[in-house]
């Protein structure tokens, strides 16, 4: 049983730190794109110009690939429209405002507090089980997060008030995004790349009509063109890879595998920016670190239940997947290609349908993926 994990888990794994990897170095370079654009209305313009990048790449990507549209029940329509507005609408405005007064090693060490709400969220609204080694994490990226936050003078109120806004802003776009992680995982098991489009081209529109209400001036064709191709890798392709990571992993666990992001970021500060490497910096990545090695080396495993379910997605015939096939086409439900009878699902072809699964006990290392939500 233990195979089973290191397959599709460790397809979750790769994708959060691939998805790591291009939103991390995203934050440096809209730092970058902000520098060359001061002005009131520029995060709205910028976080518009990322999330329509993301989106328009991702709907040319399907288009030549002709991949079909899914189809949504009401309740998946609901929770794919809140992740829309709290991760496209509400998060990256918050970001690009604290980047606009801080620097971007700094800002992108800071994103680490997205990790902790997402898990948090995770344990308390849905009920992801969260062990001793993922709460200490958890407490050790927090300690980071604060020491990072913490004002350098020691001057009045009102300057030290003006010094944490650009933190806290940070902060709650943390807590957006840790919204977002939580409600897209109630349709992670949905073609990731359609999600990604559809979050992409919603976000970057409302964006643009907020910039541009709010008195932004069209930007360059250079601008935008390079705001759009980083968007697409860092906001598009990380995210349609995040979904993956959420299918596999469940949101706590993703989010701590993509919690590797910000030191992404942090490097990429200092050495194509010149962000100074202060000793705070060095103390909280130390702290964040740590926290995240604790949560990438978790190993759980427990005598679980899985009880009868009906539902469809992505699959191949695992451990948790032993049906038939009794007709001689099957068309996924959510959106993908046309299987013919007698392919061989059992040597790992992925397929996906409509399919039931009888109650199962039994021990092996998981995730608290879509088969693994069980109480502990």
């Amino acid at each position: 049983m233990g195979k089973k994990r290191s397959i599709a888990g460790h397809e979750g794994v790769w994708a959060a730190l691939a998805s790591a990897v291009l939103f991390g170095a995203g934050t440096p370079l809209a730092k970058s794109l902000l520098a060359a654009s001061p002005g009131q209305a520029v995060p709205w313009l910028l976080a518009g110009s990322l999330y329509a990048g993301s989106g328009l790449g991702l709907l040319v990507y399907r288009r030549l690939k002709n991949l079909p549209t899914p189809q949504l029940n009401r309740g998946e329509s609901f929770w794919l429209l809140a992740s829309v507005v709290c991760g496209g609408g509400v998060a990256p405005v918050l970001l690009m405002s604290g980047l606009t007064r801080m620097t971007a090693s700094h800002a992108s060490l800071l994103l680490n507090a997205e990790a902790v709400l997402t898990s948090l969220l995770a344990w308390a609204l849905f009920k992801e089980h969260l062990g001793r080694r993922i709460v200490l994490g958890m407490a050790l990226i927090v300690a980071g997060a604060v020491l990072l936050s913490w004002p350098q003078s020691g001057g009045g109120a009102s300057l030290q008030a003006s010094e944490l806004w650009p933190a806290l802003a940070v902060l709650l776009a943390c807590a957006f995004w840790a919204l977002d992680n939580n409600f897209t995982r109630k349709v992670a098991h949905v073609d990731a790349t359609w999600i990604a489009c559809i979050k992409g081209l919603s976000a970057g529109l409302t964006n643009l009509l907020l910039a541009f209400l709010w008195g932004a001036a069209l930007p360059s064709l250079a601008g935008m063109s390079a705001a759009m191709v980083i968007g697409f890798l860092a906001y598009g392709v990380s995210l349609a890879l995040f979904v993956v990571a959420l299918r596999h992993l469940g949101a706590s666990r993703a989010g701590a595998y993509f919690s590797t992001a910000p030191f992404v970021g942090a490097v990429l500060s200092v050495l194509l920016f010149g962000d100074a490497v202060t000793g705070k910096l060095l103390a909280a990545s130390g702290l964040m670190g740590l926290g995240v090695w604790l949560h990438l080396t978790e190993n759980h495993a427990h005598e679980h239940h899985h009880i009868a379910l009906a539902h469809a997605h992505e699959h191949t015939h695992d451990a948790h997947h032993q049906h038939e096939h009794q007709h001689e086409h099957e068309h996924e439900s959510n959106g993908g290609s046309v299987v013919p009878a007698g392919t061989a699902h059992e040597a790992g072809h992925r397929h996906s349908h409509d399919h039931s699964h009888a109650p199962l006990s039994h021990s092996h290392p998981h995730f608290p993926d879509a088969h693994h939500r069980h109480p502990h």
